[in-house]
């Protein structure tokens, strides 16, 4: 049986929308993140699974420590319901009424640590906090600056990038008593983000390869003077550094002692284009032909789940079974319908489905309630995302 017939039987019971995560793909994944990561633990980035039980079965399985959360309140709620007493938060904070919330429950503050990179965090997270006790971590600037810094490739993040300005951010951290600092973090977006193989530009593949390589080389050595700078000041309880995309890479530096992933466990289709490495599709979604206005077309309800990041059309869906679907120039994918073009589109009846792949990873769950998940030729269970759950942190 092929995988498009296995799917379709798994799911024959179901009606169209809805989205599937594929176990044996989900878990093969996993494995190869923890093989890739030669021993150092893997922090799983809540975002990019957005399932509370998926994210207990991978904390379960050997490589997996800890939760990267993207939003306090998020991180809260995983704290509460026991999925992990060691949560970081990704990103800074300004919702005064979480902090408060988390000084005042010492058992969530024991759990979670807060993102800094400003005096103003600092300043916000103690008067919300009170003289209770917080854990914070600074977040430093992993982009790559050539040309004398006069042109940047990476994500906007923190301001801090020198050794000498995380140090001296540290020692303003350390003459706060109320607040802990418990770790560092860098990640490389223009390297675990960027895949190195984009479909059809054998240039730019070049390209991306040259930068990321001096990239690796210039960010070890500075991450390395910035742990050592502030591990003359305190101890550290962890460096956490890389993406799913970087993750060998990354874990070969000695200064940090843990790594970040999560959309590889599902795989979507962005991180096709590697080259380090290969997964498989494990979360998918599945739309219903329902017309067929004319040869070689079939038009599939719904399907408008563009991902964020830049406004290309790489944040479309990808129609993935039956192949050689493509969208139609003038309507991509649609609100309400999505037409797919192709010769694969005359085999498609009324009531039968197409399978999709997402760009990015966890924001599929934003579409759909509930994940059902397949495990050989059967759902083996249905669980919630977290928009099933009612928790839309964002």
């Amino acid at each position: 049986m092929n995988l498009r017939d296995r799917y379709d039987a798994a799911t024959a019971g179901i009606e169209a929308p809805f989205a599937v995560v594929d176990l044996a793909a989900f878990r093969a994944n996993a494995a190869g993140l923890a093989r890739r990561a030669g021993g150092k633990p893997i922090r799983v980035a809540s975002k990019s699974v957005r399932c509370r039980a998926l994210l207990e079965d991978v904390l379960a399985l050997d490589g997996f420590a800890g939760i990267m959360a993207f939003t306090l309140p998020e991180a809260l709620w995983l704290a509460r319901e026991g999925i992990s007493d060691d949560i970081l938060v990704a990103y800074p904070t300004a919702d005064r009424t979480a902090v408060a919330e988390l000084a005042a429950d010492p058992a969530a503050a024991r759990a979670i640590t807060l993102m800094t990179d400003s005096p103003e965090h600092l300043d916000l997270i103690e008067d919300a906090a009170g003289d209770r006790p917080i854990r914070v971590c600074v977040d430093i600037d992993a982009s790559y600056r050539p040309l004398g810094g006069r042109v940047r490739i990476g994500a906007l993040r923190s301001p801090l990038r020198t050794p000498a300005q995380v140090a001296a951010f540290a020692e303003r951290v350390l003459k706060r008593p109320s607040l802990h600092l418990a770790g560092l973090m860098a990640y490389e977006s223009q390297i675990a983000g960027v895949g190195d193989v984009p479909p059809g530009r054998p240039a730019r593949s070049r390209v991306i390869r040259a930068m990321q390589r001096r990239s690796r080389i210039e960010l070890a050595r500075r991450r390395a003077a910035i742990v050592r700078a502030v591990r003359a000041l305190t101890d550290l309880e962890f460096v956490n550094g890389g993406g799913t995309g970087s993750v060998e890479t990354t874990a070969a530096e000695r200064a940090v002692t843990e790594i970040a992933a999560g959309s590889g466990l599902y795989q979507p289709h962005l991180f096709d284009q590697y080259s380090n490495f290969s997964g498989r599709p494990a979360a998918l979604f599945a739309l219903p032909v329902v017309r067929r206005p004319a040869p070689g077309v079939a038009t599939c309800l719904g399907g408008g789940y563009l991902a964020s990041g830049p406004g290309d059309a790489v944040r479309l869906p990808q129609p993935y079974l039956p192949a050689g679907l493509a969208y139609h120039r003038d309507e991509g994918a649609g609100e309400v319908q999505t037409p797919l073009l192709g010769r694969a589109a005359d085999l498609l009846s009324v009531g039968d489905r197409v399978w999709f792949r997402h760009t990015k990873a966890g924001e599929l769950c934003e579409r759909f309630d509930a994940l059902h998940l397949i495990d050989d030729d059967r759902v083996a269970r249905t669980v919630p995302t977290y928009r099933g759950e009612g928790r839309t942190f964002l």
